[in-house]
């Protein structure tokens, strides 16, 4: 085919899945192409930047991206509480600063990232037609474009459950080491709330799509609480959101013609589906994802079995369970305090069959 670039492995997005694709991918030989739309690592930040520390999943050295040590969680149901859980530990990350980090590692290992530069789509040939008419081929293609997966919707694996989160950052009043989560039926969906991070705060809320209206709303009451209670001042220094994949995993790996997609992070639909938290799954999947994009451009035929078994080890039942979590919480048209608890990773009725 004339008129094509050539890669061995092609990743698309450069978010934490696709930047540690792309350097897992370049260490083991592959020529890497890595594509992002946007113009910077990690900006515009769209995340609560809070990655909490789960057994056996390694997100890499947070030292130099890491803003906060976090060491609890407090849950307040429906403003009562706050039930502690004291041991709850985890990061508060500088998302940009982490991205870029994870980006500067791709290019150090030899993977050629390009920003600035939007796929608009993905041909059945499994060549990948950017927004400036450039083509790209490749042997394997890891889709870590996000919940809107460009990948995703190319093997017919989109995500169809999304929340949508809206988030305001704010001075922080006093130090505190919590995480702070507000379960309210007013906050149907979801749930609101408050991470510190150093001398701010990010704060803000996630809601069905039939309650996106209400966000502004639900954001701007509970920065109002928490500004009356004296734990965050007034002024608000940033505002972002998007949305979140709550659906579960998906079929990470399809084919589109010669070439293997491999899908990772939320484009997955790794982000679990209760809390949200998806940083850790992106980075592991990530690197699982180009070590799978290596062996199948190098002609292995298993790879993408092996890398759809590993996330099926890693994340199935987890994943599954949120789920379940949150359909039965979606059932109640007004979730009293039982309900909410249950459906919330704090409380032991959630880890019960």
């Amino acid at each position: 085919m004339t008129g094509v670039e050539r890669a061995d492995v092609l990743v698309l997005g450069l978010g934490p899945a696709g930047a540690s694709a792309a350097a897992e991918a370049a260490r083991r030989g592959a020529r890497v192409i890595a594509l992002d739309r946007k113009r910077k690592a990690g900006r515009p930040v769209q995340c609560a930047e809070f990655v909490p520390a789960i057994v056996g999943i390694d997100v890499g050295d947070l030292a130099a991206s890491t803003r906060q040590r976090i060491r609890s969680m407090l849950t307040f149901v429906e403003g009562g509480g706050p039930d502690v859980k004291e041991d709850f530990p985890g990061h508060m990350l500088d998302r940009a600063a982490f991205d870029a980090g994870l980006v500067a590692g791709a290019v150090a290992a030899g993977a050629d990232c390009r920003f600035g530069t939007g796929v608009r789509r993905i041909h059945s040939v499994g060549v990948a037609e950017l927004a400036d008419g450039t083509r790209i081929a490749a042997g394997a293609i890891v889709g870590a474009d996000g919940p809107r997966s460009v990948a995703g919707r190319a093997i017919g694996q989109a995500n169809t459950a999304l929340v949508e989160t809206r988030q305001i950052t704010v001075p922080l009043a006093r130090p505190h080491t919590a995480t702070d989560i507000h379960l309210s039926a007013g906050i149907p969906g979801g749930y609101g709330w408050m991470f510190p991070k150093g001398e701010v705060a990010n704060l803000g809320a996630g809601v069905d799509p039939a309650s996106r209206q209400r966000l502004k709303e639900i954001v701007a009451r509970l920065h109002a609480s928490l500004v009356a209670s004296g734990q965050v001042g007034s002024r608000i220094l940033g505002l972002t959101g998007g949305p979140i994949p709550v659906g579960g995993m998906l079929k990470p790996a399809g084919a589109l013609g010669a070439a293997s997609v491999l899908l990772a992070g939320d484009a997955a639909g790794l982000a679990n589906p209760v809390t949200g938290a998806g940083i850790a799954a992106a980075v592991h999947s990530g690197r699982l994802a180009g070590e799978a994009a290596a062996a199948r451009a190098a002609g292995d035929a298993a790879a993408g079995e092996r890398y759809e078994e590993e996330l099926d080890d890693v994340f199935r039942v987890a994943l599954d369970r949120a789920v379940r979590r949150r359909r039965e919480l979606a059932a109640h048209r007004s979730p009293d305090g039982a309900a909410l608890r249950r459906g919330w990773i704090a409380y032991p009725e959630y880890w019960t069959t």
